[in-house]
């Protein structure tokens, strides 16, 4: 394998790591904070609702929209770090 091609290894070795956290931690809050811990979260109320109602409905999808700019700021770290940036 050149250097080249050991550069690209390397560079989608990190990119899938990273989708594997950050998938992760959306998993985790959508699925651990809306379905099964839904009873305990309940127990806290953000504007008059239930926390682990609202984690169901709208938490989930400001934590997924959240790990997109993270995502994006990761990359171009990555993308500079190996030299792909413009």
């Amino acid at each position: 394998m050149n250097d080249k091609q050991q550069k690209a290894s390397a560079y989608w070795k990190e990119n899938i790591r990273y989708l594997g956290i950050l998938l992760a931690i959306w998993f985790a809050v959508s699925y651990g904070a809306g379905i099964l811990f839904k009873d305990t979260l309940n127990q806290f109320k953000i504007g008059g609702f239930e926390l682990g109602f609202w984690f169901a409905q709208q938490g989930a999808i400001y934590v997924f929209v959240i790990l997109i700019f993270v995502y994006v700021r990761l990359m171009n770290r990555l993308d500079k770090k190996y030299g792909y940036d413009e």
